[in-house]
């Protein structure tokens, strides 16, 4: 069975020594490990950089097999394959596929600006902890007067350095996991683009040819 005063008996030690920045960046920390955590189920979910039927879908539109890109749509697991199947039912321009490819990199989006947030912020916050805990020690120093003991100047320096340590440990994996969503989603905007623009001549052939099926109707 887990012991949880194992874990709990050092965290409360570090905010003990670093004081209330210190939980504020473990906070924070736990914060940013729940939302990096949701985005990769989120992007696991959605089917991010799974998109082989999607190439194959546009090798069959290069080859003029429209039925064969179809099939190869509906079999993909993609969160775009739906988006390029309505456009393609509902005869929608290559604005409108744009703007509902947006609309969903949007909601991939959200919640990286937290990690972007976090990425600058928590530097900032351990040299804000290191400030106050320098003023502590030298304060120490000063009360201390002529019998001044280093080992006092040193122990405010270590903790006060402790805080500094502290955030750089929370801003480095935010920045990681920052720049890996972001480059994930640069490649998923590069593919909807070629989706969009391979699907170009099928949606305008497809205006083409719907009026003379209406005409030949009436007729």
């Amino acid at each position: 069975m887990l012991d949880l005063s194992t874990w709990i008996a050092p965290v409360r030690a570090l905010v003990d020594t670093g004081g209330p920045v210190v939980l504020l960046l473990l906070v924070i920390s736990v914060l940013t490990l729940a939302v990096i955590l949701y985005k990769l189920w989120q992007f696991a979910r959605a089917g991010v950089g799974r998109h082989r039927q999607l190439a194959e879908a546009m090798d069959a539109w290069d080859a003029d097999d429209p039925a064969a890109a179809q099939e190869a749509l509906h079999r993909s697991s993609s969160y775009l394959a739906p988006l390029i199947v309505q456009a393609l039912a509902s005869r929608h321009s290559r604005t409108r596929a744009t703007a509902e490819a947006e609309g969903a990199f949007a909601r991939l989006e959200n919640g990286l600006r937290w990690l972007d947030t976090v990425a600058q912020l928590a530097p900032l916050l351990g040299l804000f902890g290191t400030v106050l805990g320098m003023i502590d020690a030298f304060r120490a120093l000063q009360d201390a007067g002529s019998q001044v003991d280093p080992s006092v100047l040193a122990g405010g320096i270590w903790v006060a350095l402790l805080t500094t340590a502290a955030g750089l440990s929370v801003a480095m994996p935010a920045a990681l996991a920052l720049s890996w969503f972001d480059g994930r989603m640069a490649r998923e905007r590069l593919l909807a683009q070629r989706m969009i623009e391979a699907l170009g001549p099928a949606v305008s052939q497809a205006r083409v040819t719907e009026p003379s099926v209406q005409g030949a109707s009436h007729a």
